[in-house]
């Protein structure tokens, strides 16, 4: 499958460029600095340059792509013009371009940003938008949501549901990263958007009942 990584060289983006390397992917990270095209590519993927709020750049990176995973953001700069409207060009081009998985990175709270400290309340109605017009889509997508992020080292085991308390702990980006390529192709996650946080549960054992149905 060739992937499509959006926010390649963030801190999770990074993360699931190496993970996309050592897979049996063929990945792609999409970058908007040209500076950071070769750190892309020691990762082990393919780079490609293109700015989300330009839809001809967006439609040319999904070209002779099977899949996309959104993991870009713009750190709080430009929410509604990137964190929205770009993830929202993507899908466009994938809907152009018959690109039909689509694995979006949210956060906790994006359907309750009044739950959340005053600071991320814009940013968690942006990423709701977004969401919602994945879930509009005729795209097979997956939403991911998970808590509050941390750089610690992965342990590949995490708890997932369809609401957690985000007070409840934290989950390392690694894992994150490790969720989102999990999720490509595990058909239990496909039309789901779902919470998570570090827990004690394989990855790809969680990603099998992703709302914790039993």
């Amino acid at each position: 499958m060739r992937v499509l990584l959006a926010g390649a060289h963030g801190q999770v983006g990074q993360h699931a460029s190496e993970l996309l390397g050592e897979s049996d992917h063929d990945g792609v990270g999409m970058v908007r600095a040209e500076d950071q095209l070769s750190d892309i590519e020691e990762l082990g993927i393919e780079a490609v340059h293109a700015d989300l709020t330009e839809p001809e750049d967006v439609s040319r990176a999904v070209e002779s792509c099977d899949a996309v995973i959104f993991a870009a953001g713009s750190g709080g700069d430009d929410v509604w013009g990137v964190d929205r409207d770009g993830a929202v060009n993507l899908m466009e081009a994938c809907e152009s371009a018959g690109v039909d998985r689509f694995v979006m990175l949210s956060a906790m709270n994006a359907d309750a940003p009044e739950d959340s400290p005053e600071a991320l309340r814009e940013y968690l109605r942006a990423k709701a938008e977004a969401d919602e017009r994945l879930r509009e889509s005729d795209l097979t997508s997956t939403v991911v949501r998970p808590g509050a992020l941390t750089n610690e080292e992965g342990t590949g085991r995490i708890r997932t549901g369809e609401s957690i308390d985000r007070r409840d702990g934290d989950v390392p980006r690694v894992d994150v990263a490790q969720t989102l390529l999990a999720a490509l192709e595990e058909e239990a996650t496909y039309g789901v958007t779902f919470e998570m946080l570090s827990g004690d549960v394989d990855i790809e054992e969680a990603l099998s009942d992703p709302l914790n149905e039993g």
